[in-house]
C-alpha cells in the first residue's frame, strides 16, 4: 500500500473517531470503547476492500457486512456517513427519541446497513447465512463481518463457525477485534477463549493474526482472504480499546460510558491533532 492510500485511510479513521466519541457525548450513552478500537479495521473495509455502491446501497452483487458486535454502531455509522451514504449531519439523530439512528446497528432507517444487530452471537450467524445464500445461488459477492472478542463468549458463535467450515464458505471473511477487554473487566478474567488461533483452525477456519491498527497488515489479510479457497477466513486482529482517545485506552470502563463534557473536549482535542498532522 503506497503511502497516500495509507494516510488517506488514517485520515478517515481518525475522523470517523472524532464523530463516534460526539455522537455518544451529545446521546450521552453508547459504547465508545469497542468502536474506536475496531475504526482502522472497518474504514479499511470500506474504503479499500469491499465493492459496494452509495447510490445503489441494495444492489445485488454488493458485498456484505454485519457488524456482529452491534453496540458498536458508532464505529460503523461514521463510516457509511463519511463513505457517503447519507449525511454526516444525520448522526445529530444518534440514540434520540425521535431520531432513526438507534444505539446498536439498525438496518431499516440506516441506508448502507445490511443487518440489524445487537444481540451478541447472532451477527455472525446472518453473516454465515448470507454467505451461504451467495454460494446456493451462485453470485460472487463477498460477506465480512466484524466480532468483538467478549462477544465470542457467546456458544452461538461457535455454532456459526462450524458451519461455516462445514459449507466451505470461502466467500467469507469475519474479523475478531481482540482488545482483550469486555464490559466486565480483561477477556481473559471474564471467560478465556484463547488460544483464538488453535480453537479457529481446529474448527476448519483460515486464520490470520495481525495487528489491527496497521493498513498495510490489514489490507494484505483481506487479500489473503479473497484468495483462500475451501473454507472461510478469520483475521485476528490485535487492537486497543478506545484507541485514539489516550484517557479512554485500554480501559474497560469505558465500554458502555459516555464522555462528560471536559472529557470530550480532550478527546476531541487529541483527535483533531491527528487529524491535522494527517492533512498536513
Amino acid at each position: 500500500m503506497d503511502q497516500s492510500k495509507r494516510n488517506t485511510l488514517a485520515l478517515n479513521a481518525a475522523k470517523a473517531r472524532l464523530l463516534a466519541v460526539q455522537m455518544v457525548h451529545d446521546a450521552a450513552s453508547g459504547h465508545p470503547g469497542g468502536s474506536l478500537s475496531c475504526l482502522d479495521v472497518l474504514t479499511t473495509l470500506y474504503f479499500d476492500v469491499m465493492n459496494v455502491d452509495v447510490n445503489d446501497p441494495r444492489k445485488a452483487d454488493r458485498d456484505r457486512f454485519v457488524m456482529s458486535k452491534g453496540h458498536c454502531s458508532p464505529a460503523l455509522y461514521p463510516v457509511l456517513a463519511l463513505k457517503g451514504f447519507f449525511p454526516v449531519e444525520e448522526l445529530k439523530m444518534f440514540r434520540r427519541v425521535d431520531g432513526h439512528m438507534s444505539g446498536h446497528v439498525e438496518m431499516k432507517h440506516v441506508k448502507g446497513v445490511d443487518m440489524s444487530t445487537g444481540s451478541l452471537g447472532q451477527g455472525i450467524s446472518v453473516a454465515v447465512g448470507m454467505a451461504l445464500a451467495g454460494k446456493v445461488k451462485k453470485q460472487d459477492y463477498r460477506v465480512y463481518a466484524i466480532l468483538g472478542d467478549g462477544e465470542i463468549d457467546e456458544g452461538q458463535c461457535w455454532e456459526a463457525f462450524m458451519s461455516a467450515a462445514k459449507y466451505k464458505l470461502d466467500n467469507l471473511c469475519a474479523c475478531i477485534d481482540v482488545n482483550g477487554l469486555q464490559i466486565d473487566g480483561h477477556t481473559w478474567e471474564v471467560m478465556p477463549t484463547e488460544p483464538l488461533d488453535k480453537k479457529l483452525e481446529a474448527f476448519g477456519w483460515h486464520v490470520i493474526k495481525i495487528d489491527g491498527h496497521d493498513y498495510d497488515a490489514i489490507d494484505a489479510a483481506y487479500a489473503e482472504a479473497a484468495a483462500t479457497k475451501g473454507q472461510p477466513t478469520m483475521i485476528l486482529a490485535q487492537t486497543v480499546k478506545g484507541k485514539g482517545v489516550s484517557f479512554m485506552e485500554n480501559d474497560a470502563g469505558w465500554h458502555g460510558k459516555a464522555p462528560n463534557d471536559e472529557q470530550f473536549a480532550q478527546a476531541k482535542a487529541e483527535l483533531e491533532a491527528i487529524i491535522k498532522e494527517l492533512e498536513g
